[in-house]
């Protein structure tokens, strides 16, 4: 048989795209069989322009399908590609009534019964893993069968269809074959495609996961049951991907990498050994699972990046979807994570259908307490209702079309919109379809939350201690006062609609705070302003990444050298000992009352991170005649009158001297000879 395994098109721009591990490994488990296999892309080919955008893509599709003349075509789909995957099954049909399509994922195997109900095109469905199931079925296929006692496949027999027992799970990941990269495109063209700095393919490091959350299919998927790839079976493979595909950075798939601290310290001292930690590499981790010394084990043998699932700030909310979670120990987490120079994203879902406005105004609080604490990457999403997982089972009943979240967004194909025919076929079958459907909550209306959750990561990456103080002084409860903020900057830009970028909050965020706070008699935090200011400029200097350059100074010739300044400082001073005010911010205090203390503070911004040093009015007054052309002798010159009373000018030299030193070790200034 001639097989076509194909990933449907999908398009959002700001998404990076990586190589379809699910077809990669169908097509590695039919190469030990007689059958011509071929991967289709669409993904790909649309980054690349193969696939054109526009109202004819799906029949696009078939055609490029059906050129390959196949006997059976395969879709991996998922939620959001649902819709472009029964589309295409259409069009494949109505040309070739003798092709036999089977469709797998997640999607497809906890919606088995009414995909076949609804969508006669569909000849079978393979649920949980595929590796073995989709085999059994091609051989039955080629057979003359149609999938009678196949384990794991739901199957069309006529005008009805069956669903066979399911089949048991891999018991040995390590029994799979390696994954073949060679059928797809080169990770190369990936790269590409993409824009990246580095070609990325997927690792997948296990599968299963012991908990029950509500919004999860999970556990369900994989029966509760938690299985990994033993450790020299993950390094291998990375080590193979690498040398033969020319993958340069791994994503682990596995939500449950650090639940066995004994199997991520095999992983991380295996790629040690091998030699391998110049590869980097992202995972998934819980905050209860990690500690300050085994990220810096992961750091060394190569992590980048990791994800937490938090969820929620609301003890109600996190009892909802049975989620048990130490929010005492976030803080300390993502300054541990950040300290090792791992960049922690922090997962945030807001808008459960029991929750009130007080567990929204929790969750944000606690993004932006983590915001304040770190340098991490915020994510808020509202909740998807996928098949399988307990708020479809509970609430499909409930299901509205109000908002488009995250997980339903991706077919754009028609100049930005939706095309007309998914949106007939998603409003017919709701239950099928419902990750493009939205839960109502009496949180807030779900505007206002699709609002909070696409726009107010930024105020915890830009703005998170002034906006923390602002609600406090304004008696205020967090949503309310970004949606203020969001009204009366479509107001002020004469916008049609809410929206909030980085430019808004540099421009329009400082005179929002002004009169919000202008009518106030009197301030129950008086260094607010200073906070404000302290932010401001903290982005003013994100304008200008500096480079950090070796300290290697002659200490015998400093007289002589010609100081200049890193154009990217920004200097302020301030009212208060912001500081102090800061590390006390950092550790939760946010109601002490400080006495006036003024205070000059240094910006600069140096790749992801921003330093900030104390100096005072004669290092202020220092920095500002190093120009690059005035020696360190004509600097001191300059600055002895007002600073140099009581010290000989030899002295004065020497205090300039130790100045310049200090100065370049923090990177203020550079010099020449």
């Amino acid at each position: 048989m001639r097989i076509s395994l194909v990933f449907p098109p999908f398009y959002l721009e700001p998404m990076y795209n990586l190589p379809p591990l699910g077809l990669v490994n169908l097509a590695t488990a039919l190469k030990e069989t007689p059958h011509e296999v071929s991967c289709l892309d669409f993904v790909l080919e649309i980054r690349t322009g193969g696939l054109r955008l526009g109202p004819h893509i799906y029949d696009d599709c078939a055609e490029r399908i059906l050129s390959e003349s196949p006997d059976l075509v395969g879709f991996s789909a998922q939620c959001t590609t649902y819709p472009a995957v029964l589309q295409i099954c259409r069009r494949l049909k109505a040309r070739r009534r003798d092709l036999k399509i089977v469709l797998g994922g997640h999607n497809a195997a906890f919606a088995d019964e009414w995909t076949l109900e609804g969508f006669p095109e569909v000849d079978a469905v393979v649920r949980g893993e595929g590796e073995r199931t989709f085999c059994d079925l091609v051989a039955q296929y080629a057979a003359g069968g149609r999938g009678e006692g196949v384990e794991g496949v739901t199957w069309r027999d006529g005008g009805r269809f069956m669903r066979n027992p399911d089949r048991d799970l891999v018991a040995h990941l390590d029994e799979l074959p390696y994954p073949d990269y060679g059928c797809l495109p080169p990770l190369e063209m990936y790269r590409r495609a993409c824009n990246l700095p580095r070609s990325i393919a997927i690792l997948e490091a296990g599968r299963g996961c012991p908990h029950r959350c509500v919004y999860c299919s999970e556990a369900r998927m994989w029966r509760g049951r938690v299985r990994t790839y033993s450790v020299e079976r993950l390094v291998g493979e990375m080590e193979k991907v690498h040398r033969l595909y020319g993958a340069e950075c791994f994503l682990l798939a596995y939500d449950q990498f650090t639940a066995s601290r004994s199997f991520v310290e095999g992983f991380c001292r295996l790629v040690l050994e091998r030699g391998l930690e110049r590869i980097p590499w992202y995972c998934i981790s819980r905050l209860d699972s990690v500690d300050r010394e085994l990220l810096a084990l992961m750091r060394e043998a190569g992590c980048e990046s990791m994800c937490y699932g938090i969820d929620s700030g609301s003890k109600k909310t996190l009892a909802f979807i049975r989620k048990r979670i130490d929010h005492g120990i976030l803080y300390q987490r993502v300054v541990e994570t950040a300290e090792q120079g791992i960049i922690p994203t922090l997962s945030f879902v807001i808008g459960f259908p029991e929750e009130e406005r007080e567990d929204v105004d929790a969750t944000l609080t606690l993004a932006l307490r983590a915001g304040i604490v770190g340098n991490n990457n915020p994510l808020i999403q509202l909740p998807t209702v996928l098949p399988g997982t307990e708020l479809h089972a509970r609430y499909a009943d409930r299901l509205v079309r109000e908002v488009d979240t995250y997980f339903a967004l991706g077919l754009e194909f028609d100049a930005g919109r939706r095309l007309e025919a998914d949106e007939a076929m998603i409003d017919a079958h709701p239950l099928l379809f419902s990750s493009f459907y939205n839960l109502p909550t009496r949180a807030r209306p779900l505007a206002e939350l699709n609002a909070v959750a696409s726009y107010f990561p930024l105020m915890v990456r830009l703005l998170p201690k002034t906006f923390l103080l602002l609600g406090l002084e304004l008696e205020i409860s967090v949503s309310d006062l970004f949606m203020d903020w969001l009204e009366w900057l479509r107001l002020r830009t004469a916008r049609e609609a809410w929206s909030l970028s980085p430019q808004d909050c540099y421009r329009h965020f400082e005179p929002f705070v002004i009169e919000r706070l202008g009518p106030r008699k009197t301030v129950r935090i008086p260094h607010l302003k200073d906070i404000l200011k302290y932010e401001m400029l903290s982005l003013e200097a994100g304008k200008h990444i500096s480079n950090k350059t070796h300290f290697d100074i002659d200490l015998n010739r400093l007289s002589d050298l010609t100081p200049k300044r890193d154009q990217g400082i920004v200097i302020g001073g301030f009212d208060f000992d912001l500081p102090v005010i800061i590390m006390d911010l950092k550790s939760g205090i946010f109601d002490k009352v400080y006495q006036p203390q003024e205070t000059l503070l240094a910006f600069r911004q140096e790749d992801d991170m921003l330093e900030v040093n104390e100096i005072n009015a004669f290092g202020r007054d220092f920095l500002a005649l190093c120009d690059g052309g005035s020696p360190l002798k004509t600097i001191a010159r300059e600055l002895y009158d007002r600073y140099g009373q009581g010290m000989t000018r030899e002295g004065f030299l020497k205090s300039c001297e130790e100045a310049l030193e200090m100065l370049a070790r923090s990177h203020l200034v550079e010099f020449r000879s």
